[in-house]
């Protein structure tokens, strides 16, 4: 897998592509070690650079997962894709609000076998995660909130914009989680 998230990596800066990994990826960076059978990949770009993430597919040898890209990117703004070697499924997400641009700026490169990679900071892995809110995701963000110091107020900042547009509780679901952690001596 590092192999793979080390020529995605590459690709992506050389067709100027900003990005940053997120999901079960990133946990492993900051949180407890546990499966993932894919990577995520926000980028920050909306769809109209698909031609150029398109090229970035074919080169690290993904195969394209719908039947009309172009389409699909444009509806969903996700382009599903798949490496066969491997069995992983790669998800790249277009994007381009002010909260993605500001997670971007935000992002952490890790060196994997001598490369740079980018990764969501730990932060903004736990706002995706409350947002998501699949039980998954919660221990997720336990686990990142076991192991790392983290800006609560940059999380609750973000998570209460998003509850204002979504009307979902996301700032009391943090703070839950947080406090249940505090309570157990973690952070």
């Amino acid at each position: 897998m590092s192999n793979l998230l080390t020529r995605l990596a590459e690709a992506l800066d050389r067709k100027g592509l900003p990005y940053m990994v997120i999901g079960g990826q990133a946990v492993l960076m900051y949180g407890e070690p546990r499966l993932t059978r894919d990577i995520d990949i926000i980028l920050g770009v909306t769809p109209d650079a698909l031609p150029r993430v398109l090229e970035v597919a074919s080169e690290v040898g993904l195969h394209i997962l719908v039947d009309a890209p172009g389409d699909f990117a444009r509806r969903t703004w996700v382009l599903p894709t798949l490496h066969p070697e491997s069995g992983l499924r790669v998800d790249f997400i277009f994007s381009w609000t002010p909260y993605e641009r500001q997670a971007l700026e935000r992002a952490r490169t890790f060196h994997i076998e001598g490369s740079p990679v980018r990764f969501a900071a730990p932060e903004d892995v736990i706002i995706h995660k409350i947002l998501a809110g699949r039980p998954r995701d919660l221990e997720d963000v336990r686990s990142i909130l076991r192991k790392q110091k983290v800006d609560a107020g940059y999380i609750r900042s973000w998570l209460h914009q998003f509850e204002s547009v979504l009307g979902n509780p996301l700032v009391s679901v943090f703070d839950e989680i947080l406090q249940e952690e505090v309570s157990d001596g973690k952070p």
